[in-house]
C-alpha cells in the first residue's frame, strides 16, 4: 500500500520498498518473542536498526489509515494488540 501511494508501483514493490521488506521478514523471523510478539511499540526487544525502525513508522503513518478500508479485521487486531500489556 506504501510503495502505490507513494512511488506509485501497482504490481512489485521498488528496490527501496522490496529492501525494506525483506530486512522487516529477516529481522521478525530471528525475534526471541516471535510466539508472543506485541507491537513494535510496546516490545523491549528493537529487531531493527535506528535507520529501519524510521523507515518502518513512515510505512506505518501511510499504510495505517489504509489498512482500515483494505483490511478492517487486521486493522482492528492491530489497534487491539497495541492496547494489551507488555
Amino acid at each position: 500500500m506504501f510503495c502505490r501511494a507513494r512511488h506509485g508501483n501497482r504490481r512489485e514493490l521498488c528496490l527501496s520498498c522490496g529492501e525494506l521488506w525483506t530486512y522487516a521478514k529477516e529481522r521478525t523471523s530471528r525475534c526471541p518473542l516471535l510466539a508472543n510478539k506485541p507491537t513494535c511499540l510496546n516490545c523491549s526487544v528493537h529487531c531493527y536498526n535506528n535507520e529501519m525502525r524510521e523507515r518502518i513508522r513512515e510505512v506505518m503513518r501511510c499504510a495505517g489509515p489504509r489498512m482500515l478500508f483494505r483490511h478492517p479485521v487486521l486493522a482492528v487486531w492491530h489497534l487491539i494488540d497495541g492496547r494489551r500489556e507488555k
